[in-house]
């Protein structure tokens, strides 16, 4: 037979105290200020300083106007490749044929090697022209990767190794480490990704205050991106060109 609540038997129930409801009042009213901050910064992307400030990340376009307004080869070269972040570009490996010199692959496409390539021609550095001038001088001193018997305008230069044979010649080879100190805006660096293939990106500033961080810009498959990944990849070659 069901108990109604006149006939309940066992212990005695005890009168709540004041003291738990109000508890329970304060850690209601705490859960519901967190969830309200949570909806209010909800998209906003932000990061921590060095002294422990929160700081919300910068465009590249402000980036540029903010922080590279002093003309100098080495702002022109990184607002160059922050710039490159702005575009959209297809990742396309494809030959193409183009002119010589200041050859260029279609606008809307390219790979990691054609960031580089074309942030440095907006210094008025064309690596197509340069490289191929190296290659005839030393020939027997680049990468044999591909049995080529002789210099290819179109294709020599969008080769990762043949540019990291390039700068070892004619910039500087310098420190490869695990130390964040050792990279400094403008710096190129190569890599081996997990599937093995070559990878090349430009050294550039964090895009938050107060963070000595460096940051890449690169593609690495889905058009140029400015990300925190100096060290996500195995390190092969670490250089300066041309911006001292």
């Amino acid at each position: 037979m069901r108990l109604s609540t006149i006939e309940y038997i066992g212990a005695k129930p005890r009168k709540k105290k004041k003291k738990n409801i109000l508890l329970r009042v304060v850690l209601f009213l705490g859960l519901a200020s967190l969830v309200t901050l949570g909806v209010m910064n909800f998209g906003v992307n932000k990061s921590f300083g060095k002294q422990g400030e929160q700081t919300q990340k910068i465009s590249a376009k402000d980036f540029i106007a903010q922080k590279l307004t002093e003309e100098t080869a080495l702002n022109k070269f990184l607002s160059a490749s922050l710039n490159r972040t702005t575009k959209s570009i297809t990742y396309d490996p494809a030959y193409y044929a183009i002119d010589f010199p200041m050859g260029d692959v279609p606008v809307d496409k390219g790979v990691c090697t054609d960031v580089v390539i074309r942030a440095y021609r907006e210094i008025e550095i064309d690596l197509q022209e340069l490289v191929h001038k190296d290659m005839g001088e030393s020939f027997h001193s680049y990468p044999k990767n591909w049995n080529l018997k002789r210099r290819d305008t179109n294709i020599d230069h969008r080769r990762v190794p043949n540019l990291q044979n390039f700068f070892a010649r004619n910039g500087k080879s310098l420190t490869i480490s695990n130390q964040s100190s050792d990279y400094a805006p403008g710096d190129l660096v190569t890599w081996k990704l997990s599937h093995g293939a070559p990878h090349i990106g430009i050294v550039v500033p964090s895009p938050y205050e107060n963070d000595d961080t460096p940051w890449i810009v690169h593609n690495v498959g889905s058009g140029p991106r400015w990300d925190n990944c100096l060290f996500d990849y195995k390190i092969t070659g670490h250089y300066r060109y041309k911006l001292d």
